[in-house]
């Protein structure tokens, strides 16, 4: 009888020798097993013509089971902040090993002869493929320098334009000239010189001095219902001290804010024993009443050791001890 053997395609052992490879169920998860990994071999034959140069994200560091070697194989190729998009696997599908662990899979599990070629890269093909990766890389160093020139000419136009606004919005208001009653535009800067130059001149015309107002004439369209202020009382208008700068003015300088120390602690021990069941032994005794020292029980006491009838002994004897003495003090 042939050893057991384990299959680790088919997931069971078997005694059949060299003959359990050539079964119809060894077959088919063989096919299964390789269709599974083709199309991820096959994307990676593409990028040996044509290298894609991405920008780094954590999806890149996903990887790939090879069935002939037995392990796992990082799936691209990053480095930096770059990613090369099947570099791994083409590296590894280029290396002697992996061509060393194809040849002996395909042996020992008699795989078809013609799909063996699909799962190896020849050297020249993975030289085409760095000749690819370095064109890649400067498409894309290309792409990533139009990108940032694109957004240069857009920071450029949203400054000018913040520019724009912030101009307009500084540029003097045209102003009439009143003297020749013209609209043509006058800066402000001439405005206030003539002004203070004609302050300063003493001038020549008598105006009419402006009537004073009376507050407590009335008029026919306005009443007036006297002062509002209070008497005594300021406000931030009238210059008093604003609220919030008043100090507090206290009545004591030692008073105490809240309760003391001793109503904590009987606070707190009531909060306690409000979680405690309310239909306990002894949650409604009366603390406060008064009582003798014969209030114990005569059939028994406090014990520390011992069963409580051993107690109850001890108790009557103690007792008829202490009467005896008493009859003979008597």
């Amino acid at each position: 009888m042939a050893p057991a053997q384990r299959c680790p395609l088919c997931r069971q052992t078997f005694f059949c020798g060299r003959g359990h490879v050539y079964s119809r169920k060894h077959q088919r998860q063989l096919k299964e097993a390789l269709e599974r990994l083709l199309p991820q071999v096959e994307a990676a034959r593409k990028a040996i013509r044509a290298a894609q140069v991405e920008r780094y994200v954590p999806e890149h560091e996903r990887c790939c089971w090879c069935l002939c070697c037995g392990c796992e194989v990082r799936e691209h190729l990053s480095h930096g902040n770059l990613t090369v998009l099947y570099g791994g696997l083409l590296e590894h599908l280029a290396s002697p090993e992996h061509k060393k662990a194809t040849n002996k899979f395909w042996w020992e599990n008699k795989a078809e002869v013609q799909m063996k070629e699909k799962f190896l890269v020849t050297p020249q093909d993975y030289v085409r493929f760095k000749k690819s990766m370095v064109k890649g890389l400067d498409s894309y160093e290309e792409k990533e320098d139009e990108v940032i020139k694109e957004m240069a000419a857009q920071i450029r136009e949203v400054e000018q334009s913040r520019q724009e606004v912030v101009r307009s919005v500084l540029e003097p208001q045209a102003v009439p000239d009143p003297e020749e009653g013209s609209s043509a535009p006058r800066s402000w800067k001439g405005m206030n010189s003539q002004v203070a130059s004609s302050s300063q001149q003493p001038s020549n015309l008598d105006l009419p001095a402006a009537p004073e107002l009376d507050w407590m004439e009335i008029g026919p369209s306005l009443t007036f219902i006297g002062h509002q202020d209070i008497p005594g009382v300021g406000n931030i208008h009238s210059g008093a001290t604003p609220p919030w700068m008043i100090q507090d003015e206290y009545i004591g300088g030692n008073q105490e804010i809240g309760p003391s120390y001793e109503e904590f602690l009987k606070e707190k021990e009531k909060q306690k024993l409000k979680k405690l069941p309310p239909d306990r032994v002894g949650a409604n005794f009366d603390h406060s009443s008064r009582t003798s020292a014969g209030w114990l029980p005569s059939f028994g006491r406090v014990w520390n050791n011992g069963r409580r009838w051993q107690s109850r002994h001890q108790f009557k004897t103690e007792a008829a001890a202490m009467k005896q003495s008493h009859t003979e003090k008597s």
